[in-house]
């Protein structure tokens, strides 16, 4: 098919780079944006600005909150089909309690599990989740969206597309073609480490961009390949559902052996029982880990069968002093405090999946590190962009003479993707910040307003694209740049009108959460206006010559049918 196996890469490259481009940097993007995603939680949550907190008392704080805990009516309403018989209006079996802080959290995440009455699968589950302020143990509203954690991290591994877990399966596709394509670009370029050095800046469009997009791609080549691959180790249980297909059964039976090893309870006993102070079984926990070197503060708390006989709960490690998510799990007899059972050490694999992981997910306290994430996967997203440029510059022309759409399609498509995932994304904080916070669903407006306004990016995009099919530049470009600018700099006015967070106060005070966040969108909003300028100048000096080399063309074909 090929005249050599470099020409077979070539086409690999091009046309995985292409077609699943569009995810990938969908994928990085977000992916930065997930790398301060609690941060971006505090400037979309004002109630949420204040200092982080570690894990309040279980016993004066967390108990009477997770007491109180129901499941949503929407989430109710949901499983109606899956039970037989109406539904109660009270939820009463608690199968579990869950508590999660990070060092950068200053609010506490609590969920709540309940068993559903007459439920056609016997673990059917309703889960009712909160955020809690940790200094008075006050529920924060449900309607109330973390924009950085719930939207754009889910975002950055799903698409925010669950029916039928796509989503995550499209990205997981996505990242095992990518490996293929940064195998196949290393093929296409031999001379790999002269690419790290060239940028020919003043060169035409399709030189320069071609330059970028080889030294991104070998800059951040490593950082590239290891963030592919660790995403797929750690949704390999999706991908390969062994234990949820035809080893169903030998699963939930290994369930019970390790149980009944562990002394960990499976089941409930039905026999109702108070529970001992957790506050106390925390402290034993934490001279535990003292004992062993390994002191910190508690990352997340479970109680499994509150109120029942066989309730046990289990106190688990941050760990931000370290990359691997281990955790170091203790676990006490909750009606008594006596202690059932200490994590034994990690085998050898476990102690590889677990730093794989633990760097992928980066909850360690290394902010110098995060930064270095970021560029990364902006770096990415760069090399994906160019990548889109430059086959539409190289084709543009020649599919102006033939008559054909392609590079206008791929064209609006990647407008689409680069600057209407922008405007999606700042069109989302902005809605944050001018939708009344007591408004009912504010979190579902606020997501109709992100769709929206890609979709609208993407109609401007594709209406906008017929110059392309003339050989020339989209406008469609610089008019989304200058919306994302706009948008932007809004979104900083309006934070600092609607919670009084200004900059100037911000900066002065040392609240960088909030601050980060204005200061990154001013700063994009900077280089889409620089960007915006650019690309005005250049499409006017560019339709000139394409319109000379069109003409060129079609005397060129007039002469050959003379003759």
């Amino acid at each position: 098919m090929f005249q050599s196996f470099r020409l077979s890469m070539a086409w690999l490259h091009t046309w995985f780079g292409l077609v699943l481009g569009f995810v990938l940097v969908v994928v990085f993007f977000f992916g930065s944006l997930s790398v301060f995603d609690r941060e971006i939680d505090r400037w979309s949550i004002p109630q949420s600005r204040f200092e982080p907190q570690p894990m309040p008392s279980f016993d004066r704080v967390l108990a009477p909150a997770l007491s109180s805990m129901q499941p949503d009516p929407a989430v109710v309403a949901g499983v109606k089909d899956r039970v037989n018989g109406p539904l109660p209006e009270r939820f009463d079996e608690v199968r579990t309690w869950g508590i999660y802080t990070t060092h950068r959290d200053p609010v506490t995440t609590v969920f709540a599990g309940f068993a559903v009455p007459g439920a056609k699968d016997p673990d059917e589950t309703l889960w009712a989740v909160h955020a809690l302020d940790p200094r008075d143990g006050k529920l924060l509203p449900q309607s109330q969206l973390a924009i950085g954690s719930q939207w754009f991290y889910p975002m950055h591994y799903s698409l925010n597309v669950t029916w039928k877990e796509l989503g995550t399966w499209l990205v997981g596709f996505a990242a095992l073609m990518m490996l293929a394509a940064l195998v196949s670009g290393v093929v296409m370029h031999r001379k790999i480490f002269r690419e790290f050095f060239t940028f020919r800046r003043h060169k035409s469009t399709q030189r320069n961009t071609l330059d970028l997009h080889n030294l991104t791609g070998v800059v951040a080549l490593p950082f590239h390949f290891f963030f592919a691959f660790t995403g797929l180790v750690i949704f390999a249980g999706i991908y390969f559902p062994v234990a949820h297909t035809q080893l169903n059964a030998l699963h939930e039976l290994s369930e019970k052996i390790e149980a009944s090893e562990t002394g960990l309870p499976h089941e409930r006993a039905g026999v109702a029982a108070p529970m001992a102070s957790v506050d106390a079984m925390v402290a034993e926990a934490q001279r535990r880990w003292q004992a062993k070197g390994m002191a910190g503060e508690v990352g997340y708390l479970q109680v499994q069968h509150p109120g029942d006989a066989n309730a046990y709960v289990s106190v688990f490690r941050a760990g931000t002093d370290r990359v691997a998510l281990t955790g170091e799990g203790i676990h006490f007899k909750a009606s008594t405090g006596e202690l059932l059972r200490e994590d034994p050490p990690r085998t050898a694999v476990d102690n590889t999946t677990e730093f794989l992981e633990g760097l992928h997910l980066q909850h360690f306290r290394h902010w110098l590190l995060r930064w270095l994430y970021v560029l990364g996967g902006l770096t990415g997203c760069v090399c994906i962009a160019t990548g889109f440029i430059f086959f539409v510059e190289k084709r543009k022309v020649q599919h102006a003479k033939a008559g054909s759409q392609g590079s206008r399609l791929v064209d609006a498509m990647a407008v689409t993707t680069m600057t209407g995932m922008l405007v999606a994304t700042v069109a989302m904080l902005l809605s944050n910040r001018l939708l009344p916070e007591d408004l009912a669903g504010k979190g579902l407006w606020e997501q109709r307003v992100f769709w929206g306004a890609w979709a609208l990016a993407l109609g401007h995009a594709f209406v906008r694209s017929a110059p392309v099919a003339l050989g020339r530049m989209n406008p469609a470009w610089r008019e989304q740049c200058g919306a994302v600018a706009l948008l932007a700099v809004a979104a900083v006015v309006a934070n600092a009108v609607s919670t009084g967070d200004h900059l100037v106060r911000t900066i002065s005070q040392g609240y960088w959460p909030v601050a980060g966040v204005d200061l990154s969108l001013l700063a994009l909003a900077g280089a889409c206006m620089l960007a915006a300028r650019r690309l005005s100048l250049r499409s006017g000096g560019r339709t000139s010559d394409a319109a000379a080399s069109l003409g060129a063309a079609g005397l060129t074909t007039v002469e050959a049918s003379r003759g």
